[in-house]
């Protein structure tokens, strides 16, 4: 596994990526994880040949193919490089009362 600040990474085999779809490019033409809503800062992803991936039932649960390598970086943390293989994005959520959501930095 691997983590940078609130976002997830877990390795999982090819055969338990949903059907996916790539997930669009930010204004910027960046892979964004997850983005701060304080902050404005983001986690992103890179590497050569590598995807992100969205579940088509659940635009929310997201998939990383890493062909090669690849890397995850944000203003705020030092890069966490990511061997080849495929991962689960997973966002650190927190309990509000009646309700989960996604941490916001």
């Amino acid at each position: 596994m691997y983590r940078q600040g609130d976002v997830l990474m877990i390795p999982v085999a090819e055969g338990d990526v949903p059907a996916t779809a790539p997930v669009p490019r930010d204004r910027r033409g960046r892979m964004v994880l997850a983005r701060g809503e304080a902050t404005g800062h983001a986690h992103v992803v890179g590497g050569p040949g590598l995807r992100l991936l969205a579940d088509v039932d659940d635009p929310e649960r997201m998939f990383i193919d890493v062909p090669e390598h690849g890397r995850v970086s944000h203003e705020e943390h030092g890069p966490i490089p990511l061997p080849a293989g495929h991962y689960r994005v997973v966002r650190q959520r927190e309990y509000i009362p009646g309700a989960f959501r996604p941490v916001a930095d």
